[in-house]
């Protein structure tokens, strides 16, 4: 199916993910990393869980649910929503929708920040399923590991959802449901020491 028909179901775990143009860089900086989670607050916790996240200097990388329930009156300035059946003002691509305004609305930013302009991200953005929770939990371990290509330490690494879920910090990240998964945090920590099989 051609990837911008595949609308991200509710109820379902989905890997959403992202990388610059050619592999360019999308965070020149911490600050540029920060203004970016502050935009997907902004618009994906309306329409989706958060339960794992990555920044890398040229992508991205996020484990979500879609909501069962999307609150139409989240986007009563969306044009047509819910009252059309196809397309991006559907009610079923609404998720979709917030995720590709996330990556516009932050792509504006940083091209006025750093005197650019024309496309950032390569488009559409990349979604895969998550059918088990198997399947899941290698996810969420991949996503937190990418840290290791920059030299990274887990523990140190601020742009990654591993210090949220093992800190005591307050978070948006659903940190009791993920450790839950890995049956405690101890067991959380341990298999993020290992390699993941998931593949991208």
């Amino acid at each position: 199916m051609e990837i911008r028909l595949d609308n991200l179901e509710p109820g379902c775990h989905y890997h959403i993910f992202n990388r610059g143009i050619n592999g360019c860089k999308v965070f020149e900086n911490d600050e540029n990393c920060i203004f970016f989670l502050q935009k997907a607050e902004a618009y994906i916790l309306h329409v989706a869980d958060v339960y794992a996240y990555c920044l890398m200097p040229n992508h991205f990388h996020f484990i979500l649910r879609i909501k069962d329930d999307i609150n139409g009156n989240n986007f009563a300035k969306v044009p047509n929503f819910g009252k059309v059946e196809t397309g991006l003002h559907a009610e079923k691509s609404i998720a979709s929708k917030q995720i590709g305004k996330l990556i516009s609305s932050y792509t504006q930013a940083f091209n006025k920040y750093h005197n650019r302009h024309g496309s950032l991200f390569e488009r559409p953005f990349k979604r895969k399923r998550i059918e088990t929770e198997d399947y899941l939990i290698k996810s969420i371990i991949c996503v937190h590991r990418n840290v290791i290509d920059l030299n990274r330490s887990l523990n140190n690494y601020d742009f990654s959802s591993y210090k949220a879920i093992v800190s005591g910090k307050q978070t948006h990240v659903r940190k009791e449901t993920v450790i839950e998964w890995f049956d405690d945090i101890e067991n959380f920590k341990l298999m993020h020491q290992r390699d993941s099989d998931y593949e991208f």
